[in-house]
């Protein structure tokens, strides 16, 4: 008998660019949510807000859906889902039920209604756990696509479960599954930096150009409503359209949307820097910066009129936050929270005899032997005629997705 080779393992290294994505989007997050009390009454905030709007949700959405596995999922896969999403989403529902509750509400403990931004978590473990549904349809971008504008014409699918947003938003996190099929990472690093810089100088001439947009025409913006139009959470007639054409406009915005991504990622740096390791830290800034923030938005300290330097100030103030809440010391804390293991709550092994149910011994019933399992077939993530993911592209246990890992 020849014996087989041994196999060796060998740690994948990280690659910084996603690292940079990362923070800088979910910073970008912040940023938006820091600055939501201003809009109404400054139209510079308001500028602001659309344009960090117009495409860092697309962002974060997207490099979710590139990490993300589009084979059957496994044993491993499926506990990922609980520890890295569920199980974080129901303690932190917990949290802010108790936490309205001591401020003088009633105590609801309602797990299918998100409060503030755990939206994500719920709409984050759908997109996984669809996708390689999707994916083995020949079109799943368009099919997508269709799905997200049909739903907006439907009063029916509301924010109960997230699902306004899990389907609106589906297209961007099929995008990013579609970069990582194209193979596009190896090659961008692969460029001299003579030829990245000329992609991004596109790309700065681009957002300049969103940038003067917004304030010149805010106006309309708010007469048009396109702030709720980017929260994808309503229906068109709920913000006032019911003209046939009124996907139209959400068509426009995910195509605009999936561009500035791809431009937003151009411009990340490709190598480390000072803020590359709070790339892995998203999910904590995710998650514990609302309550950073949350005085401010139930205050009523930053509501009507503001001195022009309250902007700025908390521009960089939500920044400070995105940066300590990168730190170690605050995720050695926090971890039990965002990360929970619960190792106590899971099956010793993922399988059983039936491969269903463990039969009680006093059942007096012989599980059937079980068959010869077959080597699995190359599912769409590992096919002979794929060249291997870049190292580094695999998210870090406990990192999902980087959010936006609102």
């Amino acid at each position: 008998m020849h014996s087989r080779p041994p196999t060796i393992l060998t740690k994948r290294r990280r690659v910084p660019l996603w690292d940079n994505a990362r923070w800088i989007a979910i910073t970008l997050v912040v940023v938006g949510h820091g600055i939501l009390p201003l809009i109404g009454e400054s139209n510079s905030a308001y500028s602001v807000y659309l344009f960090i709007y117009s495409f860092h949700v697309a962002v974060f959405v997207t490099v979710s859906g590139y990490f993300a596995k589009s084979s059957p999922p496994n044993a491993r896969a499926m506990r990922q889902i609980l520890t890295d999403i569920v199980f974080p989403y129901l303690i932190f529902e917990t949290i802010w039920s108790v936490i309205r509750w001591a401020l003088g509400g009633a105590f609801e403990l309602d797990f299918t209604t998100a409060s503030w931004t755990l939206w994500f978590l719920i709409a984050l473990a759908i997109w996984r756990i669809v996708l390689p549904f999707l994916v083995m349809l020949r079109f799943p971008l368009l099919i997508a696509i269709a799905i997200s504008i049909g739903a907006g014409y439907t009063e029916m699918i509301d924010s109960t479960l997230a699902l306004s947003r899990t389907l609106g938003m589906l297209p961007f996190f099929v995008f990013g599954w579609k970069l990582r099929q194209w193979q596009l990472t190896g090659d961008w690093l692969a460029l001299p930096a003579s030829v990245a810089w000329r992609w991004r100088a596109a790309a700065i001439a681009l957002f300049l150009g969103v940038l003067a947009v917004m304030p010149v025409a805010i106006e309309t913006w708010r007469e048009l409503k396109l702030r709720r139009f980017m929260l994808y959470d309503e229906s068109y007639e709920a913000i006032g359209y019911d003209e046939p054409w009124s996907g139209a406009i959400r068509l426009t915005l995910l195509l605009f949307g999936m561009v500035l991504a791809v431009a937003f990622l151009v411009l990340m740096p490709r190598k480390t820097h000072w803020f590359t390791s709070f790339g892995t830290a998203t999910m904590y800034i995710y998650l514990l910066h609302s309550f950073v923030l949350f005085p401010f938005r139930e205050t009523g300290l930053l509501a009507g009129d503001q001195p022009f330097w309250v902007l700025p100030a908390m521009m960089v103030f939500c920044v400070g936050i995105s940066v300590v809440l990168s730190l170690k010391p605050v995720r050695r804390v926090f971890r039990p929270l965002v990360e929970p293991r619960a190792r106590w709550l899971f099956r010793p092994e993922p399988s059983t005899a039936t491969g269903t149910l463990v039969l009680p011994p006093e059942a007096g019933i012989l599980p059937l032997p079980l068959p010869p399992h077959p080597e699995p077939e190359p599912g769409p993530d590992q096919g002979p005629g794929l060249r291997q993911a870049p190292p580094g592209d695999a998210p870090p246990p406990g990192d999902a997705g980087a959010p936006p890992r609102h």
